[in-house]
């Protein structure tokens, strides 16, 4: 052993016992202090106007909610901002063509008055719009109930918090369609 190497407390190997590995020369010891260099600090912020009715702190806060209806899924999110609403990378109106649809997935919004001070940002996959608008529902009730938990009895008393769990029957062997039979001729 020389002065450069590290001592290891490691008893003497007996015959039967196998030899213990030497670390290697080049590895510095484990108790070394890493001096770090001091990182640049960027200005504070300007203080972001408040949100009325919005919970303390919501204007640095993003709330996440993800919708599941039929075979659709969504995932929205919530920033503070002026109401405005998009669903994969297009506006409200230009991806719902129907208006029941632009209905059934702002209905939690609408219901809880804070249409306008936040900015919804929506990634929905699989399914139909039906399904889709009902996944963005669901997805912007799981948003508003983590932003505005007192909102949760209006919320569940409409129904948006539910999730619909009603999906297409599959189809059955033997038969054209989940339910459908072939014609029988009794003669």
């Amino acid at each position: 052993m020389t002065d450069t190497e590290p001592a290891l407390n490691v008893p003497p190997a007996s015959p039967e016992a196998p030899a213990v590995p030497q670390p290697p020369a080049d590895i510095p010891p484990t108790d070394a202090v890493v001096e770090s260099s001091p990182v640049a600090t960027a200005p504070a912020p300007e203080a972001a106007p408040t949100l009325e009715g919005a919970p303390p702190g919501a204007a640095n806060v993003i709330y996440w909610g993800t919708g599941r209806r039929k075979c659709s899924v969504a995932r929205v999110r919530f920033v503070p901002g002026g109401g405005k609403i998009v669903i994969n990378q297009r506006a409200l109106e230009n991806y719902f063509t129907e208006p029941q649809d632009r209905l059934d997935a702002v209905a939690p919004l609408e219901l809880t008055g804070v249409r306008k001070q936040w900015d919804v940002f929506v990634n929905v996959r699989g399914g139909g719009h039906s399904g889709q608008a009902g996944a963005v529902r669901l997805g912007m009730a799981r948003a508003l109930l983590k932003a505005y938990n007192q909102h949760e009895a209006a919320l569940r008393d409409s129904g948006y918090l539910t999730r619909d769990a009603r999906i297409v029957e599959r189809k059955k062997y033997g038969r054209r369609k989940a339910r459908r039979r072939f014609q029988f001729s009794k003669r």
